[in-house]
């Protein structure tokens, strides 16, 4: 009895699909709640310093002067108080993983001040229209 009892399990083992996933091949995706990493975008930071009040761990240091925002990502529980608390929504919390640290890293922001060309060419590649001066375009 015993070796019919074996026999089927390797037969069923035989014709069955894998337990396992082939890794590097076939991801698994995320859960729809996992706490995965933080993600900055500088574009819409007013670098109100919320964030960095509202981190209990301090991880997340923000300079409003330098327009500089960054986060150690060791010391982030991902608890979610940043992004709860970001009013212009440049922060938001992935459900993936974060890529592999091997030492103890910082990522560092920075804002970079744009000219006035450059304000108006980002503003025509948008669509917008150039603001006017004149008195021309303001009703009384």
């Amino acid at each position: 009895m015993a070796f019919l009892t074996i026999s089927r399990l390797i037969t069923r083992s035989a014709v069955s699909k894998p337990a396992t996933r082939l890794y590097p091949f076939e991801k698994r995706e995320p859960f729809p709640h996992t706490r995965g990493h933080i993600r900055f975008e500088i574009g819409n930071c007013i670098f109100c310093n919320l964030c960095a009040m509202k981190c209990p761990t301090e991880a997340i240091v923000c300079n409003r002067k330098d327009k500089t925002w960054q986060i150690n990502h060791l010391a982030c529980v991902l608890c979610g108080n940043c992004v709860d608390s970001c009013r212009k929504s440049c922060l938001t919390q992935e459900n993936t993983a974060a890529p592999p640290m091997l030492a103890k890293q910082v990522e560092i922001f920075r804002a970079e001040a744009q000219t006035p060309t450059e304000l108006e060419a980002e503003r025509a590649a948008k669509g917008e229209p150039a603001p006017c001066n004149d008195d021309c375009c303001q009703n009384d």
